[in-house]
């Protein structure tokens, strides 16, 4: 089966030691492609380097609200010169974290309504984070318009999981849905349309249940497709093509 892991750290510090490991072990495991989002300026050579070495890996560039501290204008003045020479597949990771305390709201909002901005001139999708922040992000989506993406790790609410496919946004869904105490969430990956759902990792962080408190990997995708086929009463193979499909479709990526 061909897998898609759309969101996956692979340029992350815990991958130093073994990252062709990691690639091939993923590759035998069918996870034939991966977006790999920036969370910083000072990492997006690294993630530029790591992605040209390696067929399949999909850079997209932005600032993550939990590296606030890190953030410069100047780094939002480079974007639109990085995205024009490196052609990334979307703009993030980028969005709201109101769960972490000490970062700052105001100069959250600033960097991701700017970086929406941007994805919107250059017509890229946005990868968002939306940590106890959804209904905020939804509005700072819907106030900017003419944009589409995906909110990884979704965490909201049902109607507000219909409000972000009105705006024909996808979901990401990874090692959360494999625990059972995530009944809010399972009950939103059964039911909704196939045609809003990615498959991730989110690795190194999110393991799923089965390997709580292990570092994550690519190669994990499938037990989380195997969760979300469960669910949804469909076979493996059904999942995997049409979230693949999805994904190739939301970052323009070629067959």
């Amino acid at each position: 089966m061909r897998l898609f892991d759309s969101h996956c750290h692979l340029d992350a510090p815990e991958f130093d030691a073994d990252r062709s490991e990691v690639l091939s072990r993923a590759r035998l495991a069918g996870v034939s492609e991966q977006v790999i989002p920036s969370v910083e300026f000072a990492g997006w050579g690294e993630l530029k380097v790591i992605c040209a070495d390696e067929p399949g890996l999909h850079p997209a560039y932005g600032l993550h609200p939990m590296y606030l501290d890190r953030h410069r204008p100047e780094h939002l003045d480079a974007l639109p010169d990085w995205i024009e020479r490196e052609q990334p597949v979307a703009v993030g990771e980028c969005g709201l974290d109101f769960f972490v305390e000490g970062l700052d709201p105001d100069g959250q909002r600033r960097y991701f309504r700017q970086q929406l901005e941007i994805a919107r001139e250059f017509g890229l999708p946005v990868v968002l984070h939306a940590r106890r922040a959804v209904e905020e992000v939804i509005a700072t989506v819907r106030s900017v318009g003419l944009l589409s993406g995906v909110v990884h790790s979704y965490s909201g609410s049902e109607e507000q999981a219909r409000q972000l496919f009105g705006l024909g946004f996808c979901l990401g869904i990874g090692g959360p849905v494999t625990f059972e105490r995530a009944q809010r969430l399972r009950r939103i990956v059964a039911t909704m349309p196939l045609e809003f759902l990615l498959l991730e990792t989110d690795a190194p962080d999110q393991p799923d249940a089965v390997h709580r408190g292990e570092r994550n990997e690519p190669s994990l995708l499938p037990n989380v497709l195997r969760v979300v086929a469960e669910l949804r009463g469909e076979s493996e193979e059904t999942i995997a093509e049409s979230t693949s499909s999805n994904a190739m479709r939301l970052f323009r990526i070629d067959a």
